[in-house]
Formats: structure tokens, C-alpha cells, sequence
């Protein structure tokens, strides 16, 4: 019982945080992301993390793209959305 209460205790201070929070996204890599996409002619949609991944969804030239970018932002994967 004691354990029950102590992991509702820590669940409702912050302490225990979600496995995925880990994949958030600060908002200063976001900044950085859509400065440079945008550069590049993408309008910058959504930001997302998904397998380790940063995940984008854009649209460039009309077209809807979801990019994957690895840790030093550059974009390892494209997929061009119909």
C-alpha cells in the first residue's frame, strides 16, 4: 500500500514523468528546425518525435511532406504525402 501511495505521490509532483517525455521537442530545437525548413521553402506544419526521430510535417510547393531528421537536424528520410 505504501508503495501505491508513494508512486501517486510522485505521479502528481512531476517527479515521476512519462517514458515518452523524453522525446519532447524544446521549443528552442523547434525554433531551429523551422528556421532552417523554411530557408530550405517548406512551410512548417508539425513538429513531432517519433522512434528516436525528429518528425516534420511540411508543405513545399504545394505538396504535403513528412521529413524525419536525425540529432543534427538534417533531414535523413522524406516522404511526400498524396
Amino acid at each position: 500500500m505504501k508503495k501505491i501511495i508513494l508512486a501517486a505521490a510522485l505521479a502528481v509532483s512531476g517527479l515521476a514523468l512519462p517514458a515518452h517525455a523524453s522525446d519532447k521537442i524544446d521549443e528552442a530545437t523547434q525554433a531551429k528546425i523551422t528556421e532552417q525548413l523554411t530557408a530550405q521553402g517548406y512551410e512548417v506544419r508539425k513538429i513531432d518525435s517519433e522512434d528516436g526521430m525528429i518528425e516534420v510535417y511540411a508543405l513545399k510547393d504545394g505538396k504535403k511532406f513528412e521529413l524525419y531528421l536525425n540529432e543534427a537536424l538534417e533531414i535523413v528520410k522524406s516522404k511526400e504525402e498524396s
